[in-house]
């Protein structure tokens, strides 16, 4: 998707938002996908209550593991897409710009709503809607079971509809991946500022409006073959006793042309759409993002056979229990009215 492109233009003039909506639309926001449920993300309402503004939250980085700002870019446009989805269950149409004043470095994207003209049809996007509040990181073991070609199919054109490119891995792929994540987690359990940092965001104890709980950790694989993240050291303490996952698990990596912070938005747009998705078709997913934190991993990660490109996410999927929830940030911490 290209800024203005893809979202449907109006030349019918909106009305004013009401708090009501600012505050459904932030909420939606501020659901989406964030690297350790940082939430780095602020909402700001236009001068005429119009639009939205969405910034980064410098002070909600986590700059060890993600010293470029890619992961943090990745998860407002999550929260974009969030956005996108919720305004169009309103029956709102959508004019998006990327990062639109150099002068604001912070400033990461403005959406502007219209009412959609006359006898307009409802907008496929409301569709995805109720999956928001269903999309949650299942860490938990998944079953055999293959993902059909058709939604494969469906899960591709999602990401490419917002300028990624989804290539769900076949085997030979799939197990040079896991090595390679396999590599970079070994790599942090040896890196003491990193598993410090990580597991700075874990939250032990309730109430919390940020971070993973204990709960939504899952459990380590028994047999050392899916390498799904500690986040509470090595060896870990205090998570669930280790399972039996899946022999081969199913990896999709998100590749872009370019690496900017503009391709990193769009990833994560693209990301939230794929996964929206697949939660509505009963699919489960998580991230694997050990690989991409290294430089010299993530640029192996690239497929020899396809060219140049940046892989941005690996995403594990399948089918298997739902993932526990995470805790959020309330609406009057990430969207401002004033």
């Amino acid at each position: 998707m290209t800024d203005d492109s893809r979202t449907a233009h109006s030349t019918y003039a909106s009305d004013a938002l009401t708090p009501d909506r600012f505050a459904f639309l932030a909420a939606a926001g501020g659901a989406a996908p964030s690297l350790h449920n940082s939430q780095p993300w602020r909402f700001r309402a236009t001068d005429d209550r119009r639009g939205l503004l969405v910034d980064r939250d410098p002070a909600r980085a986590v700059p060890v593991t993600d010293p470029t700002g890619r992961a943090l870019h990745v998860s407002i446009g999550a929260a974009l897409l969030n956005v996108r989805v919720a305004a169009a269950s309103l029956g709102l149409e959508i004019r998006l710009r990327l990062l639109p004043d150099p002068e604001q470095p912070d400033l990461v994207a403005a959406l502007a709503f219209d009412r959609p003209p006359p006898g307009a049809g409802r907008h496929p996007d409301a569709e995805l809607y109720p999956a928001i509040a269903e999309r949650h990181s299942s860490r938990q073991p998944f079953t055999n079971r293959d993902v059909p070609e058709r939604l494969v199919g469906e899960l591709i054109a999602a990401a490419d509809h917002e300028g990624a490119v989804l290539a769900v891995l076949e085997e030979a792929e799939t197990r040079r991946v896991l090595a390679l994540t396999t590599d970079a987690e070994r790599r942090t359990a040896a890196d003491l500022t990193r598993e410090a940092e990580t597991r700075g965001w874990v939250r032990l104890e309730a109430p919390a409006t940020d971070g993973i709980p204990v709960e939504a950790l899952g459990p380590l694989d028994r047999d050392a073959r899916v390498p799904v993240r500690s986040f509470t050291g090595h060896p870990p303490h205090g998570v669930p006793a280790s399972a039996r996952f899946e022999p081969l698990p199913q990896l999709a990596t998100f590749t872009t042309p370019h690496d900017d912070r503009s391709a990193w938005v769009r990833t994560g747009m693209a990301l939230e759409r794929v996964w929206l998705l697949a939660t509505l078709n009963g699919l489960r997913c998580s991230v694997l993002h050990q690989a991409v934190e290294w430089p010299d991993t993530r640029w192996q990660l690239r497929d020899p056979e396809t060219g140049p490109g940046y892989v941005q996410i690996i995403l594990r999927l399948g089918y298997g229990p739902p993932g526990a929830p995470t805790p959020r940030r309330p609406v009057t911490e990430i969207l401002r009215l004033d």
